[in-house]
């Protein structure tokens, strides 16, 4: 049986294929890898279907190539841009007393029809605030407790069914199928928040290519989601537009010299004080700019971008919820000195910049800001160390203690599965000659056929 996963991260820089599996020991074995440039998606939206499907099918065919797998559908991620979030309950009863798997899945199904989805737009997480037995304290595992009535509170992220289907129909150029979604920027907190964060409640901001996305978790629930069409690229069209340079030269400069700290405070550009960039129009010639006025353009677009996350957060009263402090991922972090501005936008709330968690294996490296989504994903999927919630199916994504158990009782019926094989094989070496002479080749067929 074929028990891998195929995720892939739909980034406006990147596209990123990773075919993976999950042990018995409750390990990610990563089994096979694909990247590719994105064309055809432009701020979290897929603008060309063909384009973006061959650019998919690029990543999608290198990674199952590689992993020696096959599969049809896939777990991809889904940009903030086109998400909305609502809040519902749900309440039902308990007619055997005890609360069950199915219970949980019937009471945020309840919550889920009680909330007033818009007609275009689709569900793709509901995912539980608390839940209450019987009018008593909110609780976040309400697995096999007993009581007759049982309530929940629930987020609820969708998205518009254009954008979702402009992505099933970009997986189809590659002959995949959509199992499930999965909003980036949960992918995002899922792969970079520690415990701590998670149960204090964290804002996760991703700062990508194009696109800036970010979202606040509190306990097992996504309480504010957001995303600003800015990234990475703007600082580019920054400088372009400042000293009339082409695109690529702009791009060269960003990733070369891009820094929020003065000049004389680098120590790697202290002996650099000017570039030579090219002129728009007549890159033949060129003039001198120095590094000290570069700084400022990037400075002036990364405040910006920061200021109005920040003021949006207040806005919608979600910086309440971040105990937690502050997580920076994405390309854009590579950028010294951005922790340090951010802290002072942010009031010095605590501003870390974190790496989504290592998943060892022998093909790529995950231990970088931009593999957060995709790790994200992966960790969706074959992670234990989830929640209850109803998926983009609304299928109910089982809690850690479940998983374990039910991977525990398979480890153990392969063991003893194992066991009584290798018993069989030891009863047909020690067969009695005598015996074989009584049965002919009866008694031997029997063991051979029953080991089979």
């Amino acid at each position: 049986m074929n028990n891998s996963i195929l995720a892939i991260d739909i980034g406006t820089t990147n596209i990123i294929a990773i075919v993976a599996s999950n042990d018995f020991s409750n390990k990610i074995n990563i089994l096979g890898v694909g990247q590719s440039k994105s064309e055809g998606v432009q701020k979290g939206n897929i603008v060309d279907i063909d384009l973006a499907g061959s650019s998919i099918n690029e990543a999608v065919s290198t990674a199952i190539n590689s992993s020696g797998t096959t599969t049809s559908k896939a777990v991809v991620s889904i940009s903030g841009a086109n998400t909305k979030t609502l809040m519902s309950n749900g309440v039902v009863n308990i007619p055997s007393g005890q609360i069950t798997q199915n219970d949980i899945k019937q009471v945020l199904k309840m919550a889920l029809y009680n909330a007033q989805v818009i007609s275009d737009y689709e569900v793709i997480h509901v995912l539980p605030i608390f839940f209450r037995v019987d009018d008593g304290s909110t609780i976040s595992n309400p697995l096999n407790m007993n009581g007759s009535r049982f309530e929940v509170s629930v987020n609820i992220i969708t998205a518009k069914k254009t954008a979702l289907t402009n992505v099933r129909n970009a997986l189809k150029q590659a002959n995949l199928d959509v199992d499930k979604f999965v909003l980036s920027g949960y992918a995002n907190a899922i792969s970079t928040l520690d415990s701590d964060q998670v149960k204090l409640g964290a804002v996760v901001i991703n700062l990508g290519g194009t696109t800036s996305q970010f979202v606040v978790q509190k306990g097992s629930t996504i309480v504010y989601n957001d995303f600003l069409p800015v990234g990475s690229e703007n600082i580019t069209n920054d400088i372009v537009s400042t000293f009339h340079t082409p695109y690529s030269a702009a791009n060269m400069i960003k990733k070369q010299y891009a820094t929020l700290l003065p000049y004389d405070e680098n120590e790697h550009e202290q002996s650099i004080k000017k570039v030579k960039l090219p002129i728009l129009g007549n890159e033949s010639e060129s003039k001198e700019i120095s590094l000290d006025q570069i700084q400022p353009v990037i400075h002036a677009r990364i405040e910006e971008t920061l200021s109005v996350i920040h003021d949006r957060l207040i806005e919608s009263a979600a910086i309440e919820n971040i105990d937690g402090g502050i997580v920076l991922t994405g390309g854009m972090t590579f950028i010294p000195g951005i922790k340090e501005l951010a802290s002072k936008i942010f009031n010095d709330i605590p501003v870390k910049i974190a790496n989504p968690r290592n998943i060892q294996n022998g093909y790529i490296n995950f231990n970088t800001p931009t593999m957060s989504t995709i790790v994200g994903l992966l960790l969706y999927e074959l992670d234990f160390e989830n929640g209850f919630e109803l998926d983009s199916n609304s299928n109910l994504r089982e809690h850690n203690s479940h998983k374990t158990n039910q991977m525990q009782q398979n480890k153990h019926e392969q063991q003893e599965s194992v066991k009584n094989s290798l018993n069989d094989i030891q009863d047909i070496k020690t067969v009695n000659p005598k015996e074989t002479k009584k049965g002919g080749f009866t008694s031997i067929l029997d063991k051979i056929a029953r080991w089979i």
